[in-house]
């Protein structure tokens, strides 16, 4: 089936200088890219988002970090998008991440993790909104 997903890569990677490498790796796993965007998320751009995670304790800190350094949210088109973008990054903790996965190779640590993906096509479907109107997506 086909399916759209949110894919961030996070400010770490961008800092890095491996948004390429990563863009890269989405285009040969056969992800079709319908819109991406750089930006540079304020703290309550951040707090949105993440508002699920609201009453976790890490809820500060991760608004803190996605908002260290421009990102570049992306949508991704294809078959089963969303589990397939979640194996492409890997586990959220990089020790953990599978060898040539997107965070075992570009991530630092949990927080640090390089991509972001969304979990279900409901989430998909928020996430996908939350940066992009029906406007700004481009099918190929």
């Amino acid at each position: 089936m086909t399916q759209r997903t949110l894919a961030i890569i996070k400010p770490d990677a961008i800092g890095k200088g491996v948004a390429g490498q990563i863009i890269a790796r989405v285009e040969n796993a056969g992800f079709k890219i319908l819109a991406a965007k750089m930006i540079h998320m304020s703290q309550a751009e951040a707090a949105g988002f993440y508002a699920v995670h609201r009453a976790r304790p890490f809820f500060q800190s991760l608004c803190d970090f996605m908002t260290q350094g421009p990102c570049l949210p992306m949508v991704l088109e294809g078959e089963n998008a969303i589990q397939r973008w979640r194996e492409l990054m890997g586990a959220t903790d990089p020790v953990k991440a599978a060898a040539g996965t997107i965070r075992k190779d570009f991530a630092s640590s949990i927080e640090a993790n390089a991509v972001h993906g969304s979990d279900s096509p409901e989430t998909a479907g928020v996430e996908i909104s939350y940066f992009f109107s029906s406007l700004e997506l481009c099918p190929r």
